[in-house]
């Protein structure tokens, strides 16, 4: 996406300082950067100001959910053959996911035979703007529900393989969640901008 219709970013980079700047860092497709960024800042006692950050990224997905036009949740979604309710979808299942993986391994209660990671698994087809905003407020709150369980444990191991980024430790997951999260908001506000330019832009473009 071109630096000049990535407002958005910058307008969610005060909730989101941390999280924003690793997104920032992340060279294209170099998934060792990814675990390099994500390391860099899920360190011990970083859940409490992590899961904030959550929160103001998981207000960004609501207001651009709230914004887009009725026909934009049945256009591509930017990953495979998904739509774009799918994407939202997934992207507050895996956010949910991410978290409580971390928070299971915090607590000793991560599965023995939990499987790796499966990418590519849309979000539901066919939800519409309120259901898909309920998704992503009952996602928020399992990540603060995980972010308890996981502060002070930040720096624990936890068993969860990715297949891109492998293994990573309890507040890590927590991070990465919110990584993960900006990669398909930028994807979003990419085809945001197919419907109205200053959709993309994200907020404070005066539309």
């Amino acid at each position: 996406m071109p630096a000049d219709s990535m407002r958005w970013l910058d307008d969610l980079e005060p909730g989101a300082p941390d999280v924003v700047a690793a997104y920032r860092g992340i060279e294209e497709g170099r998934f060792l950067t990814v675990r390099r960024e994500v390391r860099r800042r899920a360190g011990p006692g970083t859940a409490e100001p992590v899961v904030i950050e959550l929160g103001a990224i998981a207000e960004a997905l609501t207001a651009l959910v709230r914004v887009l036009p009725d026909g934009a949740f049945s256009a591509p979604g930017g990953e495979g053959d998904w739509n774009v309710a799918e994407a939202i979808g997934h992207t507050a299942d895996s956010r949910a996911g991410l978290s409580m993986a971390g928070a299971l391994a915090a607590t000793g209660r991560f599965p023995a035979d939990a499987p790796a990671v499966v990418q590519g698994i849309p979000g539901e087809r066919g939800l519409g703007r309120e259901a898909l905003a309920r998704r992503i407020a009952v996602s928020q709150r399992v990540v603060e529900r995980a972010a308890r369980s996981i502060a002070g444990h930040e720096a624990d191991p936890c068993p969860l393989v990715h297949p891109q980024v492998g293994r990573l430790r309890c507040g890590e997951w927590l991070f990465f969640a919110g990584v993960h999260d900006l990669m398909h908001l930028e994807q979003l506000h990419g085809i945001a901008a197919t419907f109205s330019p200053s959709l993309g832009e994200g907020p404070g473009t005066g539309a």
